[in-house]
């Protein structure tokens, strides 16, 4: 199953947790956070603006993204987990 996302939303598969410190320690799945990067899957349409036109969306399919800890909706889809949330709640591109 594909996601659309509509309007200014993108759907974001977050990246693999870190597995070991710098330190080389390798740290136990309950010592791991979620990660805050991600990979952009899909974008929607874009933001409507007041002249009923669409704002392009800043980030396209294929980028690496940083976004906060609580950001988005969690999906389940054909058993991976994605995130679906607004642009704005996009921190940066990691280029």
């Amino acid at each position: 199953m594909r996601v659309i996302p509509l309007g200014d939303n993108v759907v974001i598969k977050r990246l693999e947790p870190e597995q070991l410190t710098a330190g080389g320690i390798v740290l136990p799945d309950s010592a791991q956070s979620k990660p805050r990067q991600g990979k952009v899957l899909s974008v929607g349409d874009g933001r409507a603006l007041a002249n009923g036109t669409r704002a392009p969306h800043q980030v396209a399919e294929g980028d690496r993204v940083l976004f906060d800890h609580y950001a988005g909706s969690e999906l389940n889809v054909d058993g991976q987990q994605l995130l679906i949330m607004p642009e704005s709640e996009i921190i940066a591109v990691l280029r």
